[in-house]
């Protein structure tokens, strides 16, 4: 049985100029994980995949983009 590893992505809301960003990756069955591209040794956040896209709806129609 072969383990898949993270396939990691920086969010489209991130920028070149050092702010705040994340990466997520979400190649992973039954898993979300979100980290700090600043920090990538640190924390890892994780979501069921319901719990993530509940996340980014709830953001994006919370925050103006």
């Amino acid at each position: 049985m072969t383990i898949a590893e993270p396939r990691w992505r920086t969010s489209s809301r991130s920028t070149d100029s050092g702010g705040n960003c994340v990466e997520v990756a979400d190649n992973l069955p039954g898993v979300v994980l979100v980290r700090d591209s600043k920090d990538r040794s640190g924390p890892t956040l994780r979501f069921t995949p319901t719990a993530w896209r509940s996340f980014l709806t709830h953001t994006r129609t919370a925050s103006p983009r």
